[in-house]
């Protein structure tokens, strides 16, 4: 199943005829828009079979509906540092390190600020002119089961599903938390496919490009920590909570963004993120997603 968030942050799943049939209904009317999915993923075991039940009504044309983050409000984002073996070498040649070379059996993991996600309806905002952001395509993991000292052979069974990001970073030398959790720097969506249709992530490829220009092209399977490992190793120190996400390492070939650039991620079996990239406006205040 495929399921998003569109227009008014109502909860849709998507038909094969090309449409996406509004299912909001199936949650309590008090549900915060913005709150809808991390509200499916929570109650899934109950509400699956009448979610699949609403879904055989008529739809609305996707190219109709305005998509949304399909996931805006994960209690956190978990990231994996050089956690690609071909992007390792890359960091090496490119003299990322400054001491020894590392990977993320030295970094484990930083956090990025949910307030940096962003669906296809936005952009990627450009900060600085003076500073250098880069894309790095990345699959995401949607938690779906509480998940605290889990087993790596357990792991799996703790995913709701999966979807396209794209780790937008700025280069400097502050701490990476900061230099990538500026507001647009998550972009995400525009579906989360449910787990059941993807057992095995280790097979999925990514690839992305920038004004229909391939960029980045790579095998989740190449990742140094796969998925289960990182679900193992994440919930040792953390409890990952039902919406939560792991974004989960890019492959080589990462590269700068400037403004008017169209940046276009896919992942094999999951829905493509197409999104542009503009400056900054210093004056603009963005609203909250949800309180319209």
């Amino acid at each position: 199943m495929k399921l998003s968030l569109f227009d008014d942050f109502r909860l849709g799943v998507w038909a094969r005829d090309d449409s996406i049939v509004d299912v909001t209904s199936v949650l309590p009317e008090t549900t915060r828009p913005s709150d809808r999915m991390s509200a499916l993923i929570a109650d899934w075991a109950r509400i699956e079979s009448k979610i699949r039940d609403a879904a055989r009504s008529t739809g609305t044309p996707r190219s109709q509906v305005t998509f949304r983050p399909p996931q805006p409000r994960p209690s956190k984002i978990l990231a994996a540092p050089v956690n690609h073996g071909p992007h390792r070498e890359e960091m090496i040649a490119a003299g990322a390190f400054k001491d020894v070379p590392g990977t993320i059996e030295k970094y484990v993991a930083f956090l990025k600020a949910p307030s940096s996600i962003v669906g296809p309806d936005g952009s990627i905002e450009h900060p600085d002119p003076t500073r250098r952001i880069d894309y790095e395509a990345e699959l995401g993991i949607v938690i779906g089961a509480p998940a605290r000292h889990v087993s790596r052979g357990n792991a799996l069974s703790h995913v709701f599903g999966y979807l396209a990001l794209i780790d937008v970073t700025m280069r400097g030398d502050e701490d990476r938390s900061y230099r990538k959790s500026f507001d647009t720097f998550t972009p995400l969506g525009p579906a989360i496919v449910t787990a059941d249709e993807i057992p095995d992530p280790s097979v999925l490829e990514l690839e992305l490009s920038v004004n229909g220009r391939l960029r980045q092209k790579g095998r989740v399977a190449d990742l140094i920590y796969d998925v289960p490992q990182l679900i193992e190793v994440y919930s040792r120190a953390m409890t990952l909570e039902p919406g939560d996400i792991i974004a989960s390492g890019t492959p080589d070939g990462v590269g700068p963004l400037s403004p008017g650039d169209e940046v276009s991620l896919e992942v094999s079996q999951v829905p493509p993120l197409t999104i542009r990239v503009t400056a900054r406006d210093p004056f603009h205040q963005p609203s909250t997603p949800g309180t319209r």
